[in-house]
């Protein structure tokens, strides 16, 4: 192959190259939906008084002057921005709303059991059972790494144990298991 064709081709790959994106798209890159603990950063433009931190209840809740009660539950920031908005168009013209996460205190997992450092995790929205066994330590020498399981609740309000083999997933077998946790699961290590 002589050098200009060399050339051509590089500039072809290069060029292609360019245009894929600079992370590839994941599951986990879903909009963060709002837990309750969460504290939001809310702020009107041109309306000191409709400005500040919001703090999200144990209910799903916040309350927001002129807008009234909001329901937060499973909405994203961008979501909760729009109905902001719109519940404020009736009172200001042409809201400019700005909706930020100011503290992630929401989302939280458990590991309990035979772990060095047991207890509740603020995390991001994308842990996995091998990270959060990570933040808690690790298992300890009397664990029973054969028996570890992660509870959840559904949405119907049944609990459900789903497996995890750590040893199996340490040695890159059983990946399928090394899940992404929600909020209030629980890795119980036995």
């Amino acid at each position: 192959m002589n050098v200009y064709r060399c050339r051509v081709l590089l500039a072809a790959l290069l060029a292609g190259a360019a245009m894929l994106p600079l992370h590839p798209a994941r599951a986990a890159d879903v909009a963060y939906a709002v837990q309750p603990g969460d504290v939001l950063s809310v702020s009107v433009w041109k309306e000191p008084s409709l400005q500040g931190p919001v703090l999200i209840r144990p209910d799903g809740g916040f309350s927001f002057p002129l807008a009234g009660e909001m329901d937060a539950r499973g909405r994203s920031v961008a979501e909760l921005q729009k109905l902001l908005t719109d519940r404020l168009k009736q009172y200001i013209s042409d809201p400019v709303v700005s909706v930020s996460v100011q503290e992630v205190k929401g989302n939280k997992v458990y590991v309990l059991g035979q772990v060095n450092k047991p207890g509740e995790f603020v995390v991001n929205p994308s842990v996995n059972a091998m990270q959060a066994l990570s933040m808690a330590g690790g298992p300890n020498a009397f664990a029973n790494t054969a028996g570890i399981f992660i509870m959840r609740r559904g949405n119907d309000g049944a609990q459900t144990a789903i497996p995890f083999h750590y040893s199996d997933v340490l040695k890159g077998r059983r990946l399928e298991e090394n899940i992404d946790l929600h909020s209030g699961d629980i890795v119980v290590v036995p």
